[in-house]
């Protein structure tokens, strides 16, 4: 990560609407941290989004006094618009936000970002469902959360532990790609950024955090329940018609299946010149068993980055070894071929073999597109660093 010196490598974003209680205590501890243990030259940017208090008076005298410190006024309200603008501004190559309450243990700031400055990561997310997590709250809250959560994996089929902790981070770069394709300007922001992230097979690190629930938060609970619905119920649709727009995203159902009978082809044509180079020397059996184990390992590399959009090494192995199960499926339904062919004609040449193989072969190919959809690449490569 090239940057000049004495610019911040860490832009660390406070959305405020009427904070103007614990506005200047929270930056001011938040600062007083960063300044004593944090290695990186770093910017605070007070994101206010159309308070009416004195929040927008409060978060200028905090920048005219701390010079790491900054404020961006927006007249519109919305978490997900502020987040937007102030990252959209900003050159440093890590952005992240924390909530204005920092309910969650700043120790865990550094472990957030880390990851990004090293490259290791694409972005990262603070958990409290994840083991090592130390979370103190009411039992509605807890309930809400884990049940949102747990919602959006039955759902959306994600793999991140906690959507809404209010403690992440992300590369600018990836910011610069993703950001734009997020409809939500509000609360829902963070979710489908993070949805837009894992189908696009980017790497998500998550840190355990401690968290203390902020028992005079204003967030209005129904409205902000409701709106999650809404957000959820668009993105499940826009998955099921293959029209989310994330890029480098999997593609939809008729790109997929287009794009998998192309590798399917070649897959075939090389397995078939494989077998009949292999079996003057190995026999039918062997020869097929050889010529589709190497053929299954190209296929499902192929298909995770052409047919399904999967970039990014997180999840290779994963994938593989899924694949491996498939071919597996493959290798009993044409060795299967070729015992009934032999059983039936002893004789049979070896025109007739190959025959009886791209036979096997189609019902081989139908049903792994069918299981690489469902479950091999069903998360993308969840890219979770964890």
């Amino acid at each position: 990560m090239s940057v000049d010196a004495g610019d911040p490598v860490l832009d660390l974003v406070v959305p405020v609407f009427n904070e103007e209680a614990d506005l200047e205590r929270s930056v001011r501890r938040l600062h007083a941290h960063l300044r004593g243990g944090f290695p990186y030259p770093f910017r605070i940017t007070v994101a206010d989004n159309a308070s009416t208090d004195a929040t927008p008076r409060i978060a200028a005298a905090l920048a005219r006094e701390l010079s790491e410190v900054r404020c961006l006024r927006l007249e519109e309200k919305g978490r997900g618009r502020a987040l937007r603008a102030a990252w959209s501004r900003s050159q440093a190559p890590v952005l992240a936000y924390v909530d204005v309450d920092l309910s969650t243990g700043l120790s865990a700031l550094l472990p957030l970002v880390a990851p990004l400055i090293s490259g290791h990561s694409d972005l990262a997310i603070g958990t409290r469902l994840a083991p090592g997590a130390r979370v103190v709250r009411g039992p509605k809250r807890e309930l809400l959360s884990r049940g949102y959560n747990t919602l959006l994996r039955s759902t959306l089929a994600v793999g991140f532990s906690d959507a809404q902790c209010g403690f992440k981070a992300v590369r600018r770069e990836v910011a610069e790609r993703l950001v734009p394709l997020v409809r939500d300007e509000e609360w829902f922001f963070d979710t489908e950024l993070l949805v837009i992230a894992e189908r696009a097979g980017l790497r998500i690190h998550e840190v355990p955090v401690d968290w203390v629930d902020d028992p005079d938060s204003r967030v209005d609970i129904l409205a902000t329940v409701l709106a999650d619905l809404r957000g959820i119920a668009r993105i499940g649709t826009a998955l099921a018609r293959g029209t989310l727009p994330a890029d480098g995203a999997r593609p939809g159902l008729l790109p997929q299946l287009l794009r998998f009978a192309l590798v399917g082809a070649v897959s075939t044509l090389a397995h078939l010149l494989l077998y009949a180079a292999l079996r003057p020397v190995t026999g039918a059996q062997a020869a097929n068993a050889l010529a589709l184990l190497v053929c299954a390992v190209a296929n499902t590399a192929a298909n995770r980055r052409f047919s399904f959009g999967v970039r990014g090494r997180s999840g290779a192995l994963r994938h593989q070894a899924r694949g491996l199960l498939v071919f597996a499926l493959g290798l009993g339904l044409t060795s299967g071929a070729l015992a009934a062919l032999h059983l039936a004609d002893p004789g049979a040449g070896a025109r007739t073999e190959l025959a009886v193989l791209v036979a096997a072969n189609l019902t081989a190919t139908l049903l792994r597109f069918l299981l690489l959809r469902a479950w091999v690449f069903r998360t993308g490569a969840a890219g979770a660093a964890r």
